[in-house]
């Protein structure tokens, strides 16, 4: 399997940490064990680390822009295929989500992260309503899976080309 760039790599998951984790591997066998290690190098983010990459996410419902990653529009164009079941959600759907966001970040102080692809905008408004009664560590455990199984998602995508 052909070496993930460091553009490829920041377009799955902004954290320094771990596209140094991921590319000190290099190269691996096939996308499981590419997978395998992104999985393990989330585990593996000091609490800062991850909110670095959270700091590349754009909030649900809104428009992705181009990030830092020197191939941005990458990140940004799987961003909004990601968010696809926003396209058509009702403005009362969207509205609400706008607040949540808005709430999430004051309490928690960062993006609220969710896995989007195949999920609908009344899922992910529901996700985020039942995300804010939780305690902090709870809340980090979720992120942090959340964040994986998107970087395993964008990981494919690099891969594979899509």
């Amino acid at each position: 399997m052909r070496e993930l760039s460091q553009e490829e790599l920041c377009s799955c998951c902004a954290s320094t940490t771990w596209m140094a984790a991921v590319a000190a591997r290099q190269p691996y066998a096939d996308l499981a064990a590419l997978t395998a290690a992104g999985e393990e190098a989330i585990a593996a983010l000091d609490w800062p680390d991850v909110e670095e990459a959270l700091a590349a996410h754009p909030r649900i419902g809104e428009r992705a822009v181009a990030g830092r990653a020197a191939d941005g529009e990458r990140e940004a164009r799987w961003s909004r295929t990601e968010q696809s079941g926003t396209a058509g959600a009702a403005r009362t759907v969207l509205d609400a989500i706008a607040r949540g966001n808005a709430v999430y970040e004051e309490r928690f102080g960062h993006v609220y992260l969710v896995r989007a692809t195949g999920r609908s905008a009344e899922e992910m408004l529901g996700l985020l309503l039942a995300r804010l009664a939780n305690d902090e560590e709870t809340e980090r455990t979720i992120v942090r899976a959340e964040l994986a199984e998107i970087v395993r998602l964008r990981l494919e995508k690099a891969v594979t080309g899509r």
